[in-house]
Order: structure tokens, then sequence, then C-alpha cells
């Protein structure tokens, strides 16, 4: 993902077991460019942080219970540690690793080609983690609402809506609900391409974060 002021890379991999639970991992660099020079951090410094995550299927599902109202609801947790401590504590962070808490439920309306995702987080993470959690202003939990509607055009392509609240624990940098919407292209069962235009406002006090957001997904 690149923005005017900074670029974020993910790589990782998850892996699912019996369709009902999911462990994945993924690791993040947060690249400050040129603006790590004006935020006193020196050009190109990056911040990285480790994701290890944990989802269970506690009901429903999502494909085959077309004739229920009922969605597919999925409890889980991310542990996530940043290893740039001394930066992360310097602006106003409590610490550098926290647990997200979260619940989805996603409803697949085949006859209607929509998919409809709804998530709500418990989180003290600043940035997604990657500037620490809590702050100068919060440590507490708060709950931080996200959700996504997909339609789809045929087999192989969708278009959507992404939206994601976030808390606002520093006085150094204030947060801003993230949103994007993209076009996912499906050439194989097992591959998935999207491209997105996302809006992140405010990130690390530099304004009017607005971007692309490129991902490549495989599956075996």
């Amino acid at each position: 993902m690149n923005t005017p002021s900074f670029t974020l890379q993910t790589t990782g991999a998850a892996i699912g077991f019996y369709d009902r639970f999911e462990v994945s991992y993924a690791r993040e660099f947060f690249d400050t460019r040129r603006t790590g020079a004006k935020l006193g951090l020196g050009d190109g410094y990056t911040f990285n942080e480790d994701v290890f995550g944990a989802k269970l299927r506690v009901a429903g599902d999502a494909i085959y219970d077309q004739d229920n109202w009922l969605p597919q609801l999925a409890p889980g947790l991310q542990y996530k540690r940043s290893d740039n401590g001394a930066i992360v504590h310097a602006v106003g962070a409590k610490s550098t690793d926290g647990v997200d808490f979260y619940g989805s439920a996603t409803k697949l309306l085949l006859e209607e080609s929509v998919l409809l995702n709804v998530t709500l987080r418990a989180t003290r993470a600043n940035q997604l983690g990657i500037l620490g959690f809590g702050g100068d202003r919060s440590d507490a939990y708060s709950p931080e609402f996200e959700g996504s509607a997909a339609y789809l055009l045929n087999r192989q392509l969708a278009v959507g809506f992404e939206y994601r609240e976030k808390p606002n624990n520093l006085r150094f940098a204030e947060e801003n609900r993230w949103m994007d919407a993209f076009i996912a292209f499906f050439p194989t069962r097992n591959v998935s391409l999207t491209v997105a235009a996302v809006d992140l406002g405010s990130v690390a006090g530099q304004k009017d974060q607005r971007g692309v957001y490129l991902s490549a997904q495989f599956g075996f």
C-alpha cells in the first residue's frame, strides 16, 4: 500500500484445519520514506510488526447455509508485537505488544451475488499496532467497528467497499477511520488479485493519506 508519505508492505500465511479453525502469521513493514526525516527518525526508517492470529468458526456456513438467516460466526484474536520499542515509547505508546479480540459475522447471499461482513474488535492498537499499544490519551481497550460489502459481477470479478474504525490513543498523532473501494479478480480458484483506492486520513501526524493498495493471495 502506497500513500503520499508512507508505504506499508505485508507478507503472511494462514493454515486452516477441517474448515473450522485457522492460524495465521503476518509480518508488516511500515516504511516512512522521506517523512522519516521530518519525524526525526531518518530517511526510510521502517517500523516492523509481527502479527500472530487464531480464528474459530463456531456457527453457520457462509456458503452452504443459504436457506438459513444465521451468518457464519467466528471469534478470533491477534497477538501483535512491534520491534521498535524505543520509538513507540517515545511517541507515547504504553507497550510494544498487545492482543486484539474480535468477533465477525459473514453472510453470502448467492441469489443477490452479495457478500457481507461485520466485525467488532476490542483493541488498544495504535495504527494497527505499528505505533505500539495504548497511549497518553487512553490505555484502555475500545470497541471498534469494521464492515465490508462485495458484489460479485461474475465468477471471476467482484467490486466492494471496506470500512474500519480505530482507537485514538496518542496525542502525538490523531487517528482516523480507514476505508477503501476495491476490485478483486479471481483468475483461478486458488488465486485472487485485488486493487483498491484507500483513504487513511491522518497517519503519524501526516494528513490526507490517500493512495493505492495491491494484494495477491494464493491458496493450496
